[in-house]
């Protein structure tokens, strides 16, 4: 390993800093075919069953600061899954890993309708959240391993769209059967249980874990407060929005809209992230992260105060949800903007983790406030939430100049509930520099 003398970025090899090379020459569109077949059919469980738990626990009268409690184990349980899980996957593999947690998730799915009571779904969820946290390691870490720096940005849109895309479909699955019977759940199980066999026989070796240049969060908010405030308020957002989402369409929207209403947020955010990202790479992270935060924040002002009968609320919800998973990518990339290569896997792993902790947070906070104030407590958060990332990214811009635009990396889609590895996918700076220190 060498390090470049133009660079400040000593010691990085060609996969990134993370050792391992890619396992197969071959298109990584065609490598990677079984393994996001595999992860499409796990989301399109997985967002199945989350939104049926949602809609279910309404109509079963749990109260909605029990559905904000339940909701927000999940979120829990991912945090947690992607601190401890990377262990497991040393000890034992990917693939035994893979197929034991995925059976753990396709179990869990069963035993909702087994045993409906708010604790018993509440413990499920958190030991789902554990399972996907893992599950999207070993996918990134195979995906990682599939790609070279030719074709990282391809592979990471890839994955995207077989995230998001399984999520959606998962949403307008509620509508083939009734959600009051057990139908759905076995088919969200199915699902799962599914996503195995693309992904244990196309699985053909278990690729290295690299050991990352060590960044802790405290350094990390010293050198990019702006990433670390942004991604603990878009994980706020996102436990919110997708979390109590199902809670509130229950109440408010009109049954026949209830899928489209989920589906909606995700669609926008497979469609919008990839042009707001490209005008980041033109005119800077900075502005465009301000006028999304911005435009989220007015789209959820309106929201709240139009009709929730009307279509223009599914309209709303597709910009919302491109915004917020779109300021998301935005923030991984602004974050990586401001460290060297080497640093990225500990950066996206602190984002994660903080990120997740704002998830926990939005459910458990927004859930007592729509129950003692009304439902549109809902929207009224998402304004909160992303205003105060507009305000604070107008604070810093008077303390910090940003990176200049010719120096940014090239902006890549990073999926909602992505994990670390997944860092190993961005590309690498138009040009290459010592980056500042502070942002």
């Amino acid at each position: 390993m060498t390090s470049d003398p133009h660079s400040g970025e000593a010691n990085i090899n060609d996969d990134g800093g993370i050792a391992g090379g890619p396992i197969s020459s071959v298109n990584p569109v065609v490598a990677a075919r079984g393994l996001l077949v595999g992860i499409a059919l796990l989301m399109a469980g997985n967002g199945l069953q989350r939104s049926l738990l949602g809609v279910r626990s309404e109509t079963e009268g749990f109260g909605v600061v029990a559905i904000g409690v339940v909701m927000a184990c999940y979120f829990g349980g991912f945090f947690l899954g992607g601190l401890y899980v990377q262990r497991l996957i040393t000890r034992v593999g990917h693939i035994r890993v893979f197929a034991a947690l995925a059976s753990l998730v396709s179990g869990a799915a069963l035993v909702y309708v087994l045993f409906i009571s708010p604790v018993s779904w509440a413990l499920m969820m958190f030991v789902t959240g554990v399972c996907i946290a893992g599950l999207v390691v070993v996918a990134e870490s195979w995906l990682n391993d599939m790609a070279d720096n030719t074709t990282r940005g391809r592979t990471l849109a890839m994955y995207m769209v077989a995230t998001m895309g399984g999520m959606t479909a998962g949403q307008f699955l509620l509508e083939t059967a009734d959600t009051d019977g057990f139908k759905l759940f076995v088919l969200a199980s199915l699902l799962v249980s599914a996503s195995l066999v693309p992904v244990t026989l196309s699985a053909s070796s278990n690729p290295p874990l690299g050991v990352p240049e060590p960044l802790s969060t405290r350094e990390l908010t010293r050198n990019v407060p702006t990433g670390v405030i942004s991604a603990f308020w878009i994980g706020t957002s996102a436990g919110v929005l997708m979390g109590l989402g199902a809670v509130y369409a229950v109440t408010e929207i009109p049954t026949s809209r209830i899928s489209l209403f989920l589906a909606a947020p995700l669609l926008g955010s497979i469609i919008m992230q990839w042009p707001i990202g490209r005008l980041s790479d033109r005119i800077g992270r900075r502005p465009v992260m301000w006028w999304v935060a911005a435009a989220a924040s007015a789209i959820g002002v309106v929201l709240a105060l139009v009709d929730p009968k009307s279509w223009l609320v599914i309209v709303l919800m597709f910009g919302l949800g491109g915004m917020t998973f779109s300021l998301y990518s935005l923030t991984i990339a602004y974050t990586a903007d401001w460290l060297p290569q080497s640093q990225l896997t500990a950066a996206s792993a602190s984002l994660v983790r903080i990120n997740g902790v704002g998830a926990v947070v939005g459910p458990l906070i927004v859930a007592p406030a729509m129950a003692y104030t009304s439902t549109q407590a809902y929207y009224w958060a998402l304004v909160a939430t992303h205003g105060l990332i507009a305000a604070y990214i107008s604070w810093r811009a008077l303390f910090r100049k940003p990176v200049p635009k010719e120096l940014q990396r090239v902006f890549v889609v990073y999926p909602a509930r992505a994990s670390a590895v997944a860092s190993n996918l961005i590309g690498r700076r138009r040009r290459v520099y010592d980056p500042p220190q502070q942002s």
